[in-house]
């Protein structure tokens, strides 16, 4: 098993072409089972997510292939009506078959997905939805069993404890545009993800209309049909880049992304006191623009500040004068990345929800344990502001949602490095003579370029 070791005190300067939206790609790869016809979809990024879905349609019987870096040609003639659980375990994304297999075949049998290590994420809005459709529902051995025969359309409202729900939003969509009637979705999740699925199901036939709003009003069809479709950009990469920028006081420019997805993280950190420009219509980037400001910050559906640059904040925030306060609305658990920022000097004090930060003058290097995705890219930026090595471990959680993490960052100029887990040092020895990087994951980079190249 791999590791990441960061050697902090670099600023980060360059330009980085931001990779396809992983959150945007899991529920399109779903959709494209609901028609017979081949699906092409482009600017999907190598992840592990990516090919554990395609893994997933695999089975389901689906033809599957990749033509070429990015780019996925699917062709579902014919259907299985189970998803077992050896492939949905891997991946909570994978309950949103539940939709397409409702609507194409009138039945679903999908194992029920897990928890994550920030608490769980329970489906009954999913499952409140169909049965708003007429769909009768029943649990059994850890499976949802889903008969749709007599399915309808109808009024559903999908609002919960801590907001809309993204992928049942998505399921609830795809299965309306095969279901006979009308149906509205009120309280329909906002996410750009969400807009990006909707967009490629009106390519495929669907009716549609309230588009990025939370009032989705769809007209089932008899058929759907096959069509190309380009994922938009990622959203939380972009932003985990330029707080790497702001975290190292450095000059990072994101290419490739629409800038209005992140209008509540630029706000933030202007008002932190960052400077923010916009080169081009699709690049953002960040610069300093003196000292930095403590603020207060709420994660919200969006288009609120979103939960999923929570982590790389509270890194951040980590080093900022005063006293800030980050409250989490999305999923109140979710500080499994506090105890490891802790151990390299943060002062962070978790109080229900909200975690109080004491901004600190330095962070200092040191091995650490990643929980999950996000937790696992805050301690990445972490490491590149801190003093000394940092030791990132169980980094596969990265390869589930950030493509090529080390070579782009790398290519900003950090010294950062994939190494085998033996190469970690043992408490109290010097590492004997240089490190050197794993070959699949490290190829030879110049450090000087401009802008890093992706699959895409």
């Amino acid at each position: 098993m791999d590791v990441i070791r960061v050697r902090g005190n670099r600023k980060l300067q360059g330009t980085v072409k931001i990779s396809g939206a992983k959150n945007a790609a899991l529920p399109i790869f779903a959709a494209t089972l609901l028609t017979d016809e081949p699906c092409v979809l482009e600017n999907i990024p190598d992840l592990s997510d990516a090919r554990f879905m395609a893994d997933i349609l695999r089975h389901m019987g689906a033809s599957v292939e990749s033509p070429e870096p990015g780019t996925w040609r699917i062709e579902a003639k014919n259907l299985h009506t189970r998803a077992p659980y050896e492939l949905v375990r891997k991946m909570r994304a994978s309950v949103c078959l539940l939709g397409p297999l409702v609507a194409r075949l009138k039945r679903a049998e999908v194992s029920l997905p897990g928890g994550c290590v920030f608490g769980p994420r329970p489906i009954d809005l999913h499952l409140k939805g169909l049965a708003r459709l007429g769909c009768d529902i029943s649990m059994e051995a850890g499976y949802v069993h889903i008969d749709a025969k007599n399915a309808k359309g109808a009024h559903v409202f999908l609002g919960g404890r801590h907001g809309s729900t993204v992928l049942g939003t998505a399921n609830l969509l795809m299965a309306a545009t095969l279901t006979p009637g009308t149906t509205h979705i009120e309280s329909a999740a906002c996410e750009p993800e969400v807009t990006d699925l909707a967009e490629m199901l009106v390519k495929m036939g669907a009716h549609i209309s309230g588009i990025g709003s939370p009032s989705l009003h769809i007209e089932g069809v008899d058929k759907l049909y096959g069509c190309h479709h380009r994922i938009i950009a990622d959203r939380i990469e972009a932003g985990t880049y330029l707080i790497a920028g702001a975290i190292t006081g450095g000059d990072v420019t994101v290419n490739d992304i629409e800038i209005r997805h992140l209008g509540a993280l630029i706000d933030k950190l202007e008002e932190m006191g960052l400077c923010i420009t916009t080169p081009t219509p699709r690049s953002i980037r960040i610069t300093p623009d003196g000292p930095l400001k403590a603020i207060d910050l709420t994660t919200l559906p969006h288009p609120g500040f979103p939960t999923d640059l929570q982590a790389q904040m509270c890194a951040l925030l980590s080093l900022v004068p005063g006293l800030s306060i980050i409250t989490e609305r999305i999923y109140p658990s979710r500080f499994m990345h506090v105890p490891e920022l802790q151990r390299m000097g943060a002062n962070i004090a978790i109080e229900g929800p909200s975690a109080i930060i004491t901004g600190q003058k330095r962070l200092s290097g040191a091995p650490v344990m990643a929980s999950d995705l996000r937790a696992s890219v805050a301690l990445i930026l972490a490491g590149l502001a801190a003093e000394g090595d940092t030791w990132v471990q169980r980094i596969y959680h990265l390869d589930r949602g950030y493509e090529k993490l080390d070579q782009k960052f790398a290519a900003l100029g950090a010294d950062i490095a994939r190494l085998p887990a033996s190469a970690m040092p043992v408490e109290g020895e010097e590492p004997e003579g240089p490190l050197e990087a794993t070959p699949r994951n490290l190829p030879a980079i110049d450090h000087n370029l401009a802008t890093v190249a992706s699959n895409n």
